[in-house]
């Protein structure tokens, strides 16, 4: 990455929605700009788990003035990504749509794992270099990250389903603070992370960090009450419950360094929190300068980097754990590539990136063409498909493996399951280079695809691969198969041609 590149990232969490613009310089992300909005999505859940209109309306209202603040930005300098909100809820995609319209760029929704995962980045990259083993905590709005890592890389990452908004609705719902409901609340916290105590038990970490939003703002109470700067102690917390409680209400508590968007969930981000330090036997939570929104910037400077992009190695972990025939989907991938970049034979220099992000993810595809084998023959490509959908796989958005499970599930059988898909031109595309390299590698043997030539009319959306007479009298079967792949996309919006000549 060039220095001096502007970056910018979008957390867009169950409480508040935050953009972090940066400029790299020589490794380290320089601060540019910061904005923070109280959007508080976490309570506009309904009962059916839908987002509300007006919980809706919040949220692209600011996206909207976010948007604003990145005009100019390329694709290639921003990444949004959502959670648990957006992860619960049932009708995201009508506010993702909107809200990707509204912003100008994509939203990924990241699994719970991978938001861990981002969260350590962004903490380890503003500590000192260190070779402690540390314990990183988050508690958002509805969810919960804890993290395992040692210098920059994270080990263990979970998510657990307690955050301060949710907590507050459901123990604090009128306001009302008293020593029997932060008890309820506190119990009812423990019960949902005592599963963490196998993994980050006080054996295997050395120092615990706390990141963002019920740290930052307990931590910032407590130092002005007299407590040690940037620490969190138990015995803070408990002095802290006392004055809540004393107060009654929400809105009668004058405690210097609460700021106003975060008492009506100061009660349940201190039940979560008091909870699981006593559970982890946390006896100090030092704070932590980095969050998720920097993780996502540090990770946005590593995907540059093929040799450091940690989706590669999420791919290579999950093929070995399904004991996929690791030659047979690169060699898949190569030929898919190669017939990919021939459907591109000029791209334009704006395209130049896509075509090369675009390979990328057919590679993947690719390689994990046969991890539904390990489940069953029979219809692996539907079991591949459902794997891809439900893992947790480190560095990738819910929306780019479920793209990844899509050309899994269309490798084989008939077009008519990715009908909508097959719209866009390059998913057709990245679909087609993929069948085609399947037949031409169906013997499991490096193929003799360069004698082959394929010809892209964009204008009829149309693809021609033509062969030798040669070529097809020795390679009979896969001529036979070729020709049956053109009757497959005689009614898809792209038609793809197999044709021999002397």
């Amino acid at each position: 990455m060039k220095h001096g590149t502007l970056l910018a990232a979008i957390d867009l969490g169950s409480n508040s929605f935050r953009l972090e613009i940066g400029r790299y310089d020589h490794g380290q992300i320089q601060r540019v700009a910061y904005l923070k909005e109280t959007v508080r999505q976490g309570n506009g859940l309904d009962a059916d788990r839908n987002l509300t209109d007006e919980a809706m309306q919040r949220g692209w209202d600011c996206l909207a003035r976010f948007a604003e603040r990145l005009s100019g930005f390329k694709k290639s300098q921003v990444r949004a990504v959502a959670t648990q909100t957006l992860r619960e809820a049932k009708n995201r995609e009508a506010f993702l749509k909107k809200g990707c319209e509204i912003l100008g760029f994509p939203i990924e929704v990241i699994a719970g794992t991978e938001e861990a995962r981002l969260i350590y980045q962004g903490v380890a990259h503003m500590l000192p270099s260190s070779n402690e083993r540390r314990l990183v905590v988050d508690i958002g709005g509805r969810s919960t990250e804890l993290v395992l890592g040692q210098g920059l890389e994270a080990t263990e990452t979970a998510s657990f389903r307690v955050g301060s908004v949710a907590w507050s609705m459901k123990y604090f719902p009128t306001g009302e603070f008293t020593e029997q409901a932060f008890k309820k609340a506190e119990i009812a916290a423990q019960a949902v992370l005592e599963e963490a105590l196998s993994t980050y038990p006080r054996t295997q970490w050395q120092k615990a960090y706390g990141a963002s939003g019920t740290v930052g703002a307990v931590a910032d109470i407590l130092a002005l009450a007299g407590f040690p700067e940037n620490e969190i102690s138990l015995e803070g917390l408990d002095w802290l419950v006392k004055c809540l409680v004393r107060a009654g209400l929400a809105h009668k508590v004058q405690l210097e360094g609460l700021k106003d968007d975060r008492r009506a969930v100061i009660g349940g981000g201190v039940s979560v929190l008091r909870a699981l330090m006593n559970l982890l036997q946390v006896k100090t939570l030092h704070v932590a300068q980095g969050a998720l929104r920097h993780g996502v910037l540090f990770d946005m400077v590593e995907r540059e980097d093929h040799d450091t992009d940690t989706r590669d190695l999420s791919i290579q972990r999950l093929a070995t754990k399904f004991a996929v025939d690791n030659a047979q989907g690169l060699r898949v991938g190569r030929v898919a590539v190669h017939l990919l970049q021939q459907m591109h034979v000029k791209p334009k220099d704006n395209d130049a990136d896509t075509l090369e992000r675009l390979c990328r993810k057919l590679s993947w595809a690719a390689q994990l063409h046969e991890v539904g084998v390990a489940i069953s023959h029979s219809d692996y490509h539907k079991h591949g498909a459902y794997i891809l959908d439900n893992a947790d796989l480190l560095g990738f958005g819910m929306p780019e493996l479920h793209r990844l499970g899509l050309l899994v599930l269309g490798q084989r059988g008939k077009l008519k399951k990715l009908e909508d898909e097959l719209q866009e031109d390059q998913f057709a595309k990245m679909l087609m280079a993929l069948r085609v390299s399947l037949i031409l590698c169906h013997a499991r043997k490096d193929p003799e695809h360069l004698a082959l030539r394929l010809d892209c009319d964009e204008h009829k959306h149309r693809i021609t691969l033509t062969a030798s007479a040669s070529w097809a009298q020795d390679y009979p079967q896969s001529a036979h198969l070729l020709r049956q792949e053109s009757a497959s996309w005689a009614k898809a919006p792209w038609g793809f041609e197999f044709v021999t000549k002397p």
